[in-house]
């Protein structure tokens, strides 16, 4: 099957999620800050949020069960340190890190409303703000650190490899780049 490129300005560059995360600071918004760093540093969907846990921040490891599926997600020993840290100021000594002001998870409505609100500040365009973002920066970065697309599928809990494919899709002006950085057209113009 042929692949047309895409031309996307909704990809999230590693300067924009900077950004974000520089806003949610200045804000004093550390759960945002946490939550963004969480999801863009592990590549988790939004919806495995739940799993990040105070017992999974203590051992490294978050064990999400979703779609009929066990995968394990390693947790950055700096993200888990960060995220201990965080739990204690907040009292939360078991279960779910990301809670609302009464103890309950954080919804996707709400955490898509929060990440929105932050874009204003650093002027990142609201089309490229949305918690699948970072798990597509998440793959991007991986894949270029790696060049593993199978052990990246892994991660992400993909049953295909087609499927991580679709995170990888260069854009028209990417590629168009990477051609003129091969060199081999002449000085000639």
């Amino acid at each position: 099957m042929r692949r047309k490129l895409e031309i996307t300005e909704r990809e999230l560059t590693r300067a924009e999620y900077q950004q974000l995360l520089d806003a949610a600071q200045a804000r004093g918004d550390i759960r945002l800050l946490l939550l963004l760093e969480t999801l863009c540093a592990t590549g988790i969907r939004v919806s495995e949020l739940q799993y990040i846990t105070v017992e999974a921040a203590r051992n490294g490891v978050a064990e999400i069960a979703l779609k009929g599926k066990i995968r394990t997600i390693l947790l950055p020993t700096k993200l888990c340190r960060k995220l201990l840290k965080y739990a204690k100021k907040c009292g939360i000594v078991q279960g779910q890190i990301f809670l609302t002001k009464k103890g309950n998870g954080l919804s996707r409505k709400f955490i898509w409303a929060e990440m929105k609100k932050l874009c204003e500040a650093p002027k990142v365009a609201r089309s490229k703000v949305f918690p699948h973002n970072l798990r597509g920066l998440f793959a991007r970065t991986f894949c270029a650190a790696c060049r593993d697309m199978v052990r990246l599928a892994d991660v992400l809990g993909h049953s295909s490899i087609e499927t991580t494919r679709i995170y990888l899709l260069s854009t028209a002006k990417e590629s168009a780049r990477q051609l003129d950085r091969f060199g081999l057209l002449s000085g000639w113009a």
